[in-house]
């Protein structure tokens, strides 16, 4: 194969592939094969397992032999099932074939059509997909997001005391803590987390419409709902989706994608206000040599990794949603529409990875400029008319608001000086005009 990270079509593949190589063994067509596989196998061991009368004397020591044919499964197996499809048209059915020839050299001839016995492709693809999904989430996922999510923790923790000037519709408002501002996107973050682990990995797994009619017609006597639960939730690890119709009904993999979704945008709200504090020179960025800021202008050190972030999690987020509207959409009891789009489904979990990986190395670059905050609260004391007017409120001094107003809604500076002559001609005591002095945009931050 040709295919080179120069020549890709996708980024993914191609600039970003060093980024996203861990993604490759759960969602490359190499791996959607080798999950078919893995499913192909496992049903044909429950099938002895239960056993079927027709393979009551299936060897159990062949398993291990079996299950080998997916743990050893290399890319010349999926070039060779590969070829068998050129012959079918059909990607499932060559799984069948490839495996029955793994049947023929362990001397099994004689059970293979027990391979696929009953099912329908979907049955496959349905266990196949939500499986490389769910380890994907476990193996690469969870790791890159908490890895982002302890990076913020340190960040709440180093900046705890850092007081900063907020804004609120962009103009200067009651004071706030750096770290603690860190600390909401942590919070809102471990919520949506807390969601996602309630999202069952579910699996379709019930013959041609849902009902098992062809193992229902071959043997009657069997519980086959018992059966299939056994074997995708105790074989495969998933949850079972019971009653469907040909194929999954992708609700719950449209919450999961949901809730990937909104992680994203929260990350992407980061990545705008951090971005933003740069731009306010509240942050320094590491500089490293021999990197170039800008082609024309030398002196500048660009928020790139911010902007890279957000825009891959934008992309993550577009396809995502396309996935959730989608995929619980298929007519009557079956359209050939979810398999295109869940080849594609890799791709969002592709740029959301590399949007993790973005914000963190964003992060690490971040160096504060403390005397830029400082100097942002030194030059907005009007700041503190809240607090001395809700005092005044406390004390029931007359109009308190209105008497701040007229003090503050001008276009004259207000600081320091004017804050203390404006406390001294107020009828309270010189108890309360001390606490009142007291107040100073640094230390109104609140708890």
């Amino acid at each position: 194969m040709s295919l080179s990270v120069l020549n890709a079509i996708s980024p993914i593949d191609g600039r970003y592939r060093s980024k996203v190589s861990e993604l490759a063994p759960f969602f490359s067509e190499e791996a959607l094969i080798k999950y078919r596989v893995l499913v192909e196998i496992e049903y044909f061991i429950a099938l002895c397992e239960l056993p079927l009368p027709q393979l009551s004397d299936v060897d159990h020591n062949i398993f291990d032999d079996l299950r080998t044919i997916y743990k050893e499964f290399s890319t010349d197996d999926a070039l060779a099932i590969k070829k068998i499809e050129s012959v079918t048209n059909h990607d499932v059915k060559a799984v069948e074939y490839f495996i029955k020839e793994k049947f023929d050299a362990l001397g099994l001839s004689q059970y293979k059509e027990f391979i696929h016995f009953g099912l329908t492709s979907q049955d496959i693809n349905n266990t196949a997909i939500p499986l490389s999904i769910k380890e994907a989430m476990n193996g690469v996922y969870v790791p890159e997001y908490f890895t982002v999510l302890n990076k913020l923790k340190e960040l709440v923790e180093a900046w705890k005391d850092i007081p900063m000037l907020a804004r609120t519709h962009g103009q200067p408002a009651s004071p706030t803590r750096l770290g603690k501002e860190i600390a909401v996107f942590v919070t809102r973050l471990e919520e949506q987390f807390n969601l996602l682990n309630d999202i069952p990995s579910a699996a379709k797994f019930g013959g041609a419409t849902g009902n098992f009619n062809a193992h229902h017609v071959a043997y009657p006597d069997i519980d086959w709902k018992a059966f299939g639960d056994s074997f995708v939730q105790e074989k495969l690890g998933l949850h079972h989706s019971f009653p469907t119709t040909q194929i999954e009904h992708y609700d719950h993999m449209a919450a999961l994608f949901d809730c990937l979704k909104r992680i994203n945008t929260i990350l992407i709200d980061l990545d705008r206000d951090v971005w933003t504090y740069v731009s306010m020179d509240y942050f320094k960025q590491k500089i490293k040599k021999g990197e170039v800021g800008s082609s024309a202008m030398p002196h500048k050190v660009n928020p790139i990794d911010f902007e890279n972030s957000e825009g891959n999690l934008g992309i993550a987020n577009a396809v995502f949603e396309h996935l959730s509207a989608k995929l619980p959409i298929s007519r009557l009891q079956r359209d050939l529409t979810d398999s295109t789009v869940l080849r594609n489904v890799g791709v969002p979990f592709g740029h959301t990875i590399i949007g993790f990986k973005a914000t963190l190395k964003g992060l690490n670059k971040l160096l504060l400029n403390g005397t830029k905050f400082a100097q942002d609260l030194e030059n907005n004391w009007a700041v503190v008319a809240e607090a001395i007017q809700t005092i005044l409120r406390r004390e029931g001094y007359p109009n308190p608001y209105e008497a701040l107003k007229g003090l503050t809604r001008t276009n004259e500076a207000i600081n320091k000086n004017s804050i203390s002559n404006f406390i001294d001609t107020l009828e309270v005591s010189n108890k309360i005009k001390d606490e009142l002095k007291r107040i100073t945009p640094s230390n109104y931050t609140g708890i």
